[in-house]
């Protein structure tokens, strides 16, 4: 059986999603001040969780929360995002994620680096953790995971969000994304994480060839034997290439979404649902009279 047919089920709460099926859809929920592409919007924890479930309306399968920026320092986004205290990052999150689970089951998702803040928000109701170092920042974060019965997303990224944008670099793209992501994936199990997915991490210590590059051959990462998750929403990539600022990304999103869904994803990451649900739908329905990937 090749990672293409290769069943991916994967049991969240009480929602079991088969990831072989069909592309499914993580929505995007930041509930900071200074987020790259919706910093503000949704810092209310009131006005946070009534969009989660307009999203959950939308189509989204996953709600991501997270309560830190990683706009990194350069010259799109100027001196980036500053690291947020746990403290800090907890009163942002634990209110949103504690009203979420108690008004849907549709999954949660804490997207943090900080196994402390992990912790917490898997007592109040999350079932996922969205590392975006894969698991290098917080070496207590595998344990965490697993010690919840939890899932985890490992992303790839070079460097930290302060520095990743400033002059990344590689020997060799995805060898070096493959190893990173395969190594994270083996600290999750031999902790005891049992539902494991992966993250090329596009715009996270990348060029925007590199980008191109990642969604082009994204079903490398499929033999990796997890669930592919990419997130290109409004990223500085889609940016450079059409010459237009983050509140007119949404067709250049829209694209990648459809070019990510053709090229192996099982899961994208995504603030605009309603309409990437719509480009799933399609796309999907093109990915079937596709031949396997290889």
């Amino acid at each position: 059986m090749t990672p293409d047919t290769a069943p991916l089920e994967y049991q969240f709460g009480k929602r079991r999603y088969d990831f072989a099926a069909r592309t499914h859809i993580m929505g995007v929920l930041n509930v900071t001040p200074d987020s790259f592409s919706d910093g503000g919007r949704f810092v209310d924890p009131d006005r946070a969780v009534d969009h989660a479930l307009a999203m959950i309306g939308d189509g989204a399968d996953i709600i991501d929360v997270g309560g830190e920026s990683t706009r990194p320092r350069g010259t799109t986004y100027g001196e980036g995002a500053d690291p947020v205290p746990v403290n800090a990052e907890l009163s942002r999150v634990l209110p949103v994620i504690e009203r979420l689970a108690a008004a849907t089951d549709v999954p949660i998702s804490i997207d943090t680096y900080k196994a402390e803040v992990a912790r917490e928000a898997l007592r109040a109701g999350a079932c996922i953790v969205n590392d975006i170092s894969g698991f290098r920042m917080d070496e207590h974060m595998p344990a965490v995971v697993a010690a919840a019965g939890a899932s985890a997303v490992v992303m790839h990224m070079q460097g930290t969000p302060r520095t990743m944008q400033l002059n990344p670099t590689y020997g060799d793209l995805f060898a070096e994304i493959i190893a990173f992501l395969r190594d994270a994936v083996e600290r999750g199990r031999r902790a005891g994480i049992r539902q494991i997915l992966v993250d090329p991490g596009l715009g996270f210590g990348k060029t925007m060839g590199d980008n191109v590059r990642l969604v082009a051959g994204l079903q490398r990462f499929r033999d990796l034997g997890c669930p592919v998750v990419v997130g290109p929403s409004r990223k500085a990539f889609l940016g450079a290439i059409l010459n237009l600022p983050v509140e007119q990304r949404l067709e250049g999103t829209l694209a990648a979404v459809a070019a990510c869904v053709l090229r192996g994803a099982h899961v994208v990451r995504v603030h605009d649902v309603k309409e990437a649900r719509r480009v799933v739908l399609v796309a999907d329905a093109v990915r079937r009279e596709m031949p396997p990937l290889n």
